[in-house]
């Protein structure tokens, strides 16, 4: 059994910041590549930002220079620091991981998602 949990999400300003958590746990072997996905209303789901286990990271276009994606390997955690926020941001952010369950279970590699937290930028 595995759980991502996502946190810090909510209300800001044009301008603002927030920092979402995510908290991976369960029965894990290992974590390959941790990620952020946001959904806007009546849109796909997209890729914000992604960091491999290594560290190398890879942003939209459309968050460059504003957000910066982090992980804590030694607590299955991985961070978005999202500065200068704009209202094309408001979105559902979900939280996504490939990894490889633990050896007792098999050890198979899968993907998998967090719950969401929303994020809205209004004044």
């Amino acid at each position: 059994q595995v759980q991502l949990v996502e946190s810090g999400g909510g209300l800001v300003q044009p301008g603002g910041s927030l920092r979402l958590s995510c908290v991976a746990s369960g029965s894990i072997f290992t974590i390959y590549t941790m990620g952020w996905y946001r959904q806007a209303p009546g849109k796909q789901r997209e890729l914000v930002a992604a960091i491999t286990g290594g560290g190398s990271t890879d942003y939209a276009d459309s968050v460059k220079g504003r957000f910066a994606i982090s992980r804590d390997n030694a607590k299955n955690t991985v961070y978005l620091q999202m500065n200068s926020l704009k209202p094309e941001d408001t979105a559902v952010y979900y939280c996504n991981a490939d990894l490889r369950v633990s050896l007792t279970l098999g050890g198979r590699r899968g993907n998998y998602w967090g719950q969401g937290t929303q994020v809205t930028v209004s004044s």
